[in-house]
């Protein structure tokens, strides 16, 4: 039992130094909660744990800045193979078409995982967005400038009120 509860952690500490080595820019780390087959598959982008290292620090030197918060995990552990299901959300700051929008995306990370050489490590990242769950009638009531944010990040809400205040203005 206490081998199992150890195992959990770890696995929970890795998607943890996952968000917040990525957040930080920590690089060098961010990469070793990866094994070296590992791939992420997100909306915007699919490939190897490498090419999304590179592809993201390109966009951090470009400014782009984009928050992981973690909520509650469940993580299935079958002998050096895991799966762990972690409650997220995604929130970014950016301008679209001169207007400052917060877009905010909420959902879970499945992070598949093997232990290797003692080493957990991600295998396959595949986030899965729940902006399908919202209420109808707030996505009816979307306005043009919201839905502008939405199109500028891909299965995102925009939350701000910057948007919202456009929108019942024009």
């Amino acid at each position: 039992m206490a081998d199992a509860m150890n195992e959990r952690l770890a696995i929970r500490e890795l998607v943890e130094n996952w968000a917040v080595w990525r957040d930080a820019g920590d690089w060098e780390r961010f990469r070793t909660v990866w094994h070296d087959d590992g791939r992420m598959m997100a909306t915007w982008f699919q490939g190897t744990a490498d090419e999304f290292i590179r592809v993201t620090k390109e966009g951090w030197d470009k400014g782009v800045s984009i928050l992981h918060f973690l909520g509650g995990s469940s993580i299935d552990v079958a002998g050096n193979r895991a799966i762990a299901q972690t409650k997220m959300t995604i929130s970014q700051r950016a301008d679209v078409d001169g207007v400052r929008c917060d877009v905010v995306c909420t959902g879970r990370f499945y992070d598949f995982v093997e232990k290797r050489a003692g080493r957990w490590g991600v295998v396959l990242r595949q986030p899965i967005y729940e902006k399908d769950r919202l209420d109808r009638s707030i996505r009816r009531r979307r306005s043009r400038s919201t839905a502008d944010c939405s199109r500028a990040f891909p299965r995102a809400i925009a939350t701000s009120r910057t948007c919202r205040r456009r929108s019942a203005s024009t």
